[in-house]
């Protein structure tokens, strides 16, 4: 990538950078919750929770005093609850550790944390210089390169992209934050707006033939049908849960599958698998 368009993408990130809840913070704690709660979710529904579980959980110490099941009730409508139980986790080996950490692989270390949240978490917390590649991210290099990358390949052009020898050090969170908004609002999977984008210069795609990003690594596929899914079955029942324990022969009902005990059966052993559901007495309920 050319001097020129770096500077090109700075500038651009300087006069349309999304006004997000969690720019507006260098709480490490603030940024790890935001990070997990806009994993395959849209920031339009993660900005009201995000603002409700940090009311509810401050810190780590709350989190980690708080049971996995409260945690989950305030996870409520975000989807994918590992991703509760794992932040909840992660906020008990914290508390363990003694302060939040600021290493690479001690981050990696926690529950649910993996390359992309460590790096987002030394980057937009600590200011430290780390490339992040999430699947905007991977789209534009993708792209950019005019050929199909893998998570490697991603990462190393990420990485090439914010070497020091490019001085960017201090503008780290910046580079970072602009590219993900190039990606979400100009680089977007449907109808690219090439023509506005800063990256263009140094883009071998530009629009034109067989999208490169497509099949890329860290460059994510449409989710399959939510309606009637399995999700939706477990969701409503940890939506049950949430309310009161519900009774073994209660759950196809819960699940708003009621002729299909032979699935409810599958999924509620799924979620107990899970650590997500207890089953005591007769019936089951949160931790």
């Amino acid at each position: 990538m050319q001097e020129a368009t770096r500077q090109r993408v700075l500038t651009w990130g300087a006069a349309h950078l999304r006004d997000l809840p969690w720019r507006r913070t260098r709480d490490p704690w603030a940024i790890l919750v935001s990070e997990v709660m806009l994993q395959q979710t849209q920031v339009d529904r993660v900005i009201p929770k995000w603002f409700a579980f940090l009311e509810a959980y401050p810190t780590p110490a709350a989190c980690a005093r708080g049971s996995l099941g409260d945690v989950l009730r305030q996870w409520q409508g975000l989807g994918y609850p590992r991703r509760a139980r794992n932040l909840h986790a992660a906020a008990q080996r914290i508390v363990e550790l003694g302060d939040f950490p600021r290493d690479i692989d001690v981050l990696l270390s926690l529950p649910g944390v993996g390359p992309y949240t460590a790096r987002a978490i030394v980057t937009f917390a600590f200011e430290g210089r780390a490339a992040v590649v999430d699947t905007n991210i991977a789209r534009i290099f993708a792209r950019a390169a005019g050929e199909r990358l893998t998570g490697a390949g991603v990462q190393r052009r990420a990485d090439e992209a914010l070497a020091p020898a490019h001085g960017l050090d201090e503008h780290s969170w910046a580079w970072n934050q602009t590219l993900m908004d190039v990606g979400a609002l100009l680089c977007r999977p449907l109808n690219p707006r090439c023509a506005e984008c800063p990256i263009k210069p140094d883009c071998a795609w530009q629009g034109v033939g067989d999208d490169p990003a497509i099949a890329s690594a860290s460059v994510s596929v449409r989710q399959s049908r939510f309606e009637g899914s399995d999700r939706q079955c477990r969701g409503k029942l940890l939506a049950a849960l949430a309310r009161a324990p519900v009774a073994h022969d209660d759950v196809p009902r819960a699940m708003g599958v009621p002729d299909q005990r032979e699935r409810a059966a599958r999924l509620v052993a799924s979620l107990v698998s899970d650590r997500l559901v207890v089953s005591e007495d007769g019936v089951y309920r949160l931790p």
